[in-house]
């Protein structure tokens, strides 16, 4: 009986081992003494898995690694995929490139401790939402070795900021100009780019931080998800986005959501518009797997 039970114990701490793991605030980064969290999900099972760090929206101003991204979060636990969901810096105390430099943070640490996670640090997607989409679509076209991802998924990024303030200035009626004054007094909008008003010196700014702007040859592949009535982040910024990366030989995806407007937590609430969840798994598996 003895002997029984000796090799009884290993083949349950096997069996434990290979349990999903959910982690919550775990710390990432510390800026300027700021603990920076993190929660991870990783699947059952040995790996090691693709994964996807998730970056939260909310005008620059406002989110947390909960915030917003629900819906992703679960289509990525249902398609057997490790992800990792971050805090970052914020306005007003928090400008750029102080966010960017909180995501590119993260990259790092999710590849120094991919063997502890069993993630597969060569299948990583970097995936940002609304205000996360500018970070994710700037941290891409401004990549190094160490922060490089083998794809990216932009939901209704604002990748040419020089061009939403001008639409926004132009044609406030197709706006919720009401939400983005609240972010732009927040510190959020062109504020949190040091741009005062759209003058040459503040267009100019705008055209500098604008991830289309920096698309170039050897980026990694990227799908952008975008409604056609998105009200603060206009749909025309994602084709264009594609396009551009396209034009240098950069794969890039677009998923239309018609008559989506901002924000995956509405589009839930539309049956016509979940087709986005299907789409994203099938791109994820075909790029990463």
């Amino acid at each position: 009986m003895v002997k029984f039970a000796l090799i009884l114990l290993p083949l349950l701490a096997s069996s434990s081992s290979s349990a999903p793991l959910d982690k919550k605030d775990v710390e990432y980064s510390r800026p300027n003494g700021k603990p920076l969290l993190l929660d991870i999900h990783v699947p059952d099972g040995a790996g090691p898995f693709p994964a996807a760090i998730v970056v939260h929206g909310g005008g620059f101003d406002q989110g947390t690694k909960t915030s917003y991204v629900g819906p992703v979060l679960e289509v990525l636990t249902k398609a057997n995929y490790a992800w990792i969901s971050i805090d970052y810096r914020l306005a007003p105390d928090a400008k750029f490139p102080q966010p960017v430099e909180d995501v590119n943070s993260a990259i790092r640490w999710v590849k120094q401790h991919a063997a502890e996670y069993h993630v597969n640090p060569a299948k990583l997607a970097l995936v940002g939402e609304s205000a996360g989409a500018y970070f994710s679509t700037y941290a891409v076209t401004h990549d190094t070795p160490e922060t490089r991802v083998a794809a990216s998924v932009h939901f209704y990024a604002p990748s040419n900021y020089r061009l939403l303030a001008e639409l926004r200035r132009d044609h406030p009626e197709r706006f919720d100009m009401a939400s983005a004054n609240r972010h732009l007094a927040n510190g959020g909008g062109i504020h949190f780019f040091g741009v005062d008003k759209l003058d040459a010196a503040g267009i100019a700014k705008l055209n500098e931080i604008s991830p289309v702007n920096a698309v170039h040859k050897g980026m990694g592949p990227a799908l952008l998800i975008h409604g056609t009535l998105d009200e603060q982040v206009a749909y025309e910024l994602s084709p264009a986005m594609c396009e551009a990366m396209k034009k240098v030989g950069s794969p890039c995806e677009l998923i239309t959501i018609e008559g989506g407007k901002h924000g995956m937590v509405g589009w839930d609430k539309a049956p016509a518009m979940q087709h986005w969840k299907t789409e994203l798994v099938g791109w994820l598996n075909k790029t990463l797997r």
